[in-house]
């Protein structure tokens, strides 16, 4: 299974539907950065996502997005064959 990381902050709803999701598809390790306890993890996932908002969702080396991207690509079948691929 593909590694995720996940930045979220501990009292948004969109992060907590988002982990429940993937945690639903057989995630059992979230690689989870909290950028509110982690300031300087906000900038990092700026320059990585190109967003502002979290949840920002990366499944290996790919950018799935927030919440709304996460339960659209699950959506069309497509979270399931990107989280078990090799690459």
């Amino acid at each position: 299974m593909q590694s995720v990381k996940i930045y979220t902050t501990g009292t948004c709803p969109y992060c907590i539907h988002a982990k429940q999701l993937l945690q639903q598809r057989g995630v059992t390790e979230l690689n989870e950065i909290r950028v509110d306890m982690l300031p300087g993890e906000r900038q990092n996932m700026m320059d990585l996502s190109g967003r502002r908002t979290v949840p920002q969702i990366f499944i290996g080396e790919t950018h799935i997005g927030g919440c709304d991207d996460l339960v659209a690509l699950d959506g069309k079948g497509g979270l399931l064959p990107l989280l078990n691929s090799e690459n």
